[in-house]
C-alpha cells in the first residue's frame, strides 16, 4: 500500500469525526464467505462526556439520540472508506455500525465482531462489561470496521486487561447480565456477559425510551476514560 493511499484513509477517518483507528489482520476470526478480505481496518468515535453523565439508574432520551447519531457517522465513515479503496482497485466490505443478525451462529452478534478487530489492533481490550474499553477514552466510544483485500502494514498486539478488581459495572447492571469475571482470548462471551439478559432487559424495560432501545449504565459507571469534570 502507497503512503498515498494510507494517508488519504487516515484523512477520511479524521476528516468525517473518526477520534482513532488502527489496522489488524482478522482472517481467521471472520466466516469463510468474508476471509477473502483478511485485514480490517478498525476506527472509533469518541461519545460525549456530557450526555453519558447525565445517565443515572436508566438511560436518557438524548443518550438515545446520540448513539444512533454516532452510529450513523460510523457507517457514513466506512462507506467512505469503502468507496476510496474500491476506487484504488481494492475490495472492500463494511460492517454495520449497530446490528444483530437473527441467523448468526451466536445469538445477539453482528456479523463481525468490531471489538476484535479493535483489540487485535492494539486499541484497547474487552472490559468486565463486555465492552470495548479504549486505552485512552475507555468505554465512551463507537467502533467502525471495513474489511479489505488490501495489503496494509497491521501489527497484532492485545493489551493487557487492565479492568483488574474493579466491579462497578457488574454491580451497576441492572439486568444483571454480568459475571464479574475478566475477558481472556478464547473465552466464549458468556464467561463475562449474557447478551441475552442484557437485550431482554432493555426490549422490555427501556423501550419507551426509542425503539431498539440502549442502556448506557455500565458506560457511565465504568472509572476507565470517565469524564473528569
Amino acid at each position: 500500500m502507497s503512503d498515498n493511499l494510507y494517508k488519504e484513509l487516515e484523512t477520511i477517518i479524521y476528516g468525517m469525526g473518526g477520534t482513532f483507528f488502527g489496522t489488524s489482520q482478522v482472517v481467521e476470526h471472520l466466516p469463510e464467505r468474508l476471509q477473502r478480505y483478511p485485514t480490517a481496518i478498525t476506527f472509533g468515535v469518541r461519545l460525549s462526556d456530557a450526555i453519558i453523565d447525565e445517565i443515572g439508574d436508566i438511560p436518557t432520551f438524548t443518550y438515545f439520540n446520540h448513539y444512533r447519531s454516532v452510529n450513523a457517522l460510523i457507517d457514513q465513515i466506512s462507506l467512505r472508506l469503502v468507496l476510496c479503496l474500491q476506487a484504488h482497485g481494492n475490495r472492500a466490505y463494511s460492517i454495520a455500525a449497530s446490528q444483530s443478525i437473527p441467523t448468526s451462529p451466536i445469538p445477539y452478534s453482528g456479523m463481525f465482531p468490531h471489538k476484535t478487530g479493535a483489540v487485535l489492533a492494539g486499541l484497547g481490550w474487552i472490559g468486565k462489561n463486555g465492552l470495548f474499553i479504549h486505552k485512552e477514552y475507555g468505554p465512551r466510544v463507537r467502533l467502525g470496521t471495513v474489511l479489505t483485500d488490501m495489503a496494509i502494514p497491521f501489527e497484532n498486539n492485545i493489551l493487557q486487561n487492565k479492568c483488574s478488581s474493579c466491579n462497578r459495572c457488574v454491580k451497576a447492571c441492572p439486568a444483571l447480565a454480568l459475571t464479574g469475571n475478566l475477558w481472556e482470548v478464547g473465552k466464549e462471551r458468556g464467561h463475562v456477559v449474557d447478551a441475552k439478559a442484557c437485550s431482554e432487559y432493555m426490549s422490555t424495560k427501556l423501550k419507551h425510551i426509542g425503539r431498539g432501545s440502549v442502556c448506557g449504565i455500565c458506560v457511565k459507571v465504568c472509572p476507565s476514560g470517565g469524564s473528569k469534570a
